[in-house]
């Protein structure tokens, strides 16, 4: 038997058969991968396990644990959907059904209307299309071939994806029992390895996006190798669902989306008390890390934006006006106008590094169906930095933000990953300047130590950059902060300093924010939370509750002081039993409720209830005081 040379992802090199399957050449390196294994890469492509080795190669095996895995069996689930809807309803035709990011989707068309009553009978189906364990076979054919086969079954939408394709490309076909359909793949090698699947909701979506054209009906499933996972996934969602941001916002008083404005968020005075807060926060920990904070304007003249590269790239998120009959444009970004306070004097070199610091309110077009609450909003205030460096300062420069990072995410007890996303298609520059931009904050982050995984393509227009996913109490993930290196800024804009030699010469540029967005970041702390603040943040950090009209001015007196001290009180002065505003104030989520009565009254004491800990007796007013004063100063 001819062998051929397989290199695996340890670099390791293993001698093979010529033409065994990537399903027998997992085995042959390990019974556990054998069985767990989805799809694999072999020389750069994507594949399924019945590929067959004919040739020298590298080879990287999936799992459920990669992405290339999941999206492999969540692939393969919307084709046991689409066979299922088929089966049930008949006179049905099929668009498209990838796999996302959090499970897989089918667009269909079909006289009958969808009810959710329906998905218990699809998903039902799909059970049983799992249990028959059907082989998933790849097959390709001619172009005239698959347009025959599709156009058999009426199968429209197929036919037109197929006239879409290059005339160069081969056509592919996946079969699993009585069921066909156009696809790339990969697939997992049958249907019986999707063992746990859940079909979640039902919409409407326009074929190919397009509003001209018919409206389809979407089914939305999600799918994992094992049933324990996607129980907790679905646990998962029903938190979240309960943690929902802008259903507490609501109850909480913290914000509003009003019709007059949408896309543009309201904050009310409780959530303008975390707004502060988080500034507050902000800016005294910039100051601690060297950096000065400016404001630039809110609009600026077209030239700038047509300087900087926004105007090509950016335009169409973008708002403009005209001042006396010359155009302008909302600021989509903060970093001309910093660029601009850079080059309003001089600099020498002794001056590196320049760290400015801005929290600057941007306004970008986003599409109606694309708004949701605070998450994605048409104004938000960037908490955005731009340092100026000499090149020798780069990688000190990138560990310096990376450790005022940890000291802010920190805070709020939440663990990151990062990612490195490098050139995208449509950028500034040369590869030359990207790859020296690109290899600096690898090296950073391979100096710090800072485990990271490459995100090929997905870098700004104008540079490489280091994004900071956020995970939250629940396990989501929600990208906040980001590093971006750019030479290319200081190019468009002349920006020079006067080096050692006497002679004018480029400095380097990082831009970065932390939060990201405010607004978007208090967003994710509301679900992170589930409204319940640490009492730094909460809008109210102590609630009086007198019992009777007897403790009123007992208990005004007590506010004076908890507010002396420093810090937020209320009192409930309604003529309600302490029952209902004991209740009252645990759903409005105050850390601390002051029980007050004759008892108290009377001892100078006060009957604290903590939240999360239920009633832990009576307690002195200074001692209260001076403990709610140190949890307050130590931001826990």
């Amino acid at each position: 038997m001819e062998k051929i040379s397989i290199t695996l992802k340890d670099g390791s090199r293993r001698e093979m058969d010529k033409g065994i399957t990537l399903a027998e050449a997992a085995v042959s390196i390990s019974r556990s991968l054998g069985k767990n294994v989805l799809a694999a890469k072999f020389n750069g492509q994507t594949v399924d396990l019945n590929y067959q080795l004919e040739r020298d190669g590298v080879l990287e095996f999936f799992t459920f644990a990669d992405a290339e895995g999941q999206e492999a069996l969540r692939h393969s689930a919307s084709h046991i959907l689409a066979q299922a809807v088929k089966r049930l309803f008949g006179d049905v035709k099929l668009a498209i059904g990838p796999a996302i990011a959090s499970g897989f989707y089918y667009d269909i068309d079909t006289p009958h209307s969808f009810i959710p009553e329906d998905l218990a009978k699809i998903e039902a189906e799909m059970e049983k299309i799992v249990k028959e364990d059907f082989p998933i076979v790849r097959q390709e054919v001619s172009r005239q071939e698959a347009l025959d086969l599709f156009a058999a079954q009426g199968e429209i939408y197929k036919q037109e994806l197929i006239r879409d394709l290059p005339e160069d490309v081969s056509i592919s076909l996946y079969r699993q029992g009585e069921f066909v359909d156009l696809c790339a793949g990969p697939h997992v090698p049958s249907t019986g390895r999707v063992k746990a699947l859940k079909l979640q909701s039902l919409a409407g979506a326009y074929w190919r996006g397009d509003s001209r054209n018919k409206m389809l009906q979407r089914i939305y499933g999600t799918a994992f190798e094992k049933k324990a996972d996607l129980d907790a996934y679905l646990t998962m969602l029903e938190e979240a669902a309960k943690r929902d941001h802008r259903k507490l916002g609501r109850e909480l008083d913290l914000f509003s989306i009003q019709d007059e404005g949408p896309g543009f968020p309201f904050f009310h005075p409780k959530g303008m008390i975390v707004r502060n807060e988080l500034e507050y926060f902000w800016r005294k920990l910039h100051d601690e890390y060297g950096y000065q904070e400016i404001k630039t304007p809110m609009i600026l003249h077209q030239k700038l934006w047509q300087q900087s590269g926004h105007w090509d790239h950016y335009r169409e998120n973008m708002y403009f006006t005209t001042i006396d009959e010359e155009g302008y444009a909302v600021k989509p970004m903060n970093c001309p106008g910093g660029i601009l306070i850079y080059r309003s004097r001089h600099h020498s070199y002794r001056e590196f590094p320049i760290r400015t610091c801005e929290l600057g309110l941007v306004h970008r077009h986003e599409l109606s169906g694309a708004l949701h609450g605070l998450m994605r909003v048409r104004s938000f205030t960037q908490d955005d930095a731009h340092i100026f460096m000499l090149p020798h300062q780069i990688k000190a420069e990138i560990k310096g933000v990376i450790d005022l990072f940890n000291a802010v995410y920190g805070k709020f007890s939440m663990s990151y990953h990062a990612e490195l996303s490098t050139k995208p298609e449509k950028a500034m520059g040369s590869d030359e300047i990207w790859e020296v931009a690109t290899k600096a904050l690898q090296e950073a982050l391979d100096e710090y130590g800072m485990p990271y995984r490459v995100n090929p393509g997905d870098g700004a227009f104008y540079g490489p950059k280091i994004d900071f996913h956020l995970r939250d109490s629940i396990g989501r993930t929600w990208q906040c902060g980001t590093i971006q290196l750019d030479m290319l800024m200081p190019e468009k804009f002349d920006l020079t300093y006067v080096a050692e030699d006497g002679q004018k010469h480029r400095p380097v540029m990082i831009h970065r924010t932390c939060y990201g967005s405010i607004e978007r970041f208090i967003g994710i702390l509301i679900e992170h939370y589930a409204g319940a603040f640490p009492v730094w943040l909460a809008p109210v950090q102590v609630k009086i509750l007198p019992i009777t009209d007897r403790q009123m001015e007992y208990a005004g007196r007590l506010a004076d002081m908890i507010k002396k001290a420093g810090a937020r009180v209320e009192v409930d002065d309604r003529n309600e039993k302490i029952g209902y505003k004991i209740r009252e104030g645990q759903m409005e989520k105050v850390p601390y409720l002051l029980v007050v009565g004759d008892k108290e009254m009377e001892t100078g004491a006060v009957a604290v209830r903590q939240r999360g800990k239920g009633d832990i007796g009576a307690v002195q007013l200074d001692d209260f005081i001076a403990n709610l004063v140190g949890e307050i100063a130590a931001k826990v």
